[in-house]
């Protein structure tokens, strides 16, 4: 199996190719890839718990589908093993709809025999990629008072996961009693 792009090939935000229709005339793209991510909500998301954490972008960029799972699946690993499952709530905020592709081009003796060049240049599909803005989430926590260092460090380590700088912003939701 050939190996993936680097990411930088496909961290600039472009127009979306999102056009996926069961009708083949109205569809641009005629397949789409599996997406990695494989929960957008970890935990105990019927709980109401009195801080938010929000993990956002410093920039605006394209990520890869799989750099969103890698980060969440370092997360809720950290808040399970450290926290315990009922007592926090993780989402991911950000889904991948733009559709990757690329347009291979051969190299090598004998390569003008089957390259196309740019004359099919539309490219075929590779992978999705969430288009995030700057300043928005990616990630949310909610958890209580006395686990909050622990979904800092759980955000933290999520954060070098993914290509772009990211803060972590903290949102008391009530008063807590000491």
């Amino acid at each position: 199996m050939a190996r993936a792009r680097k990411s930088i090939a496909y961290r600039k935000l472009e127009r979306p190719y999102t056009r996926i229709s069961k009708y083949k005339k109205k569809a641009f793209i005629k397949t789409a890839t599996h997406k990695k991510i494989a929960r957008f909500v970890a935990g105990n998301p019927a709980k109401t718990f009195p801080f938010i954490l929000h993990l956002v972008s410093k920039t605006s960029l394209q990520i890869r589908d799989s750099a969103i799972e890698s980060a969440r699946q370092t997360a809720t690993r950290h808040l399970e093993v450290n926290v315990g499952l009922s007592n926090f709530f993780l989402q991911v905020r950000k889904y991948p709809f733009h559709i990757l592709r690329e347009n291979p081009l051969a190299a090598g003796a004998g390569a003008d025999r089957f390259s196309t060049g740019m004359s099919h240049s539309f490219g075929k599909p590779i992978g999705q990629a969430a288009q995030v803005q700057k300043g928005e989430p990616l990630f949310t926590v909610g958890i209580e008072a006395r686990w909050l260092e622990e979904a800092k460090k759980a955000l933290h380590k999520s954060r070098k996961k993914l290509p772009c700088g990211a803060t972590i912003l903290i949102e008391a939701l009530a008063t807590v009693p000491n």
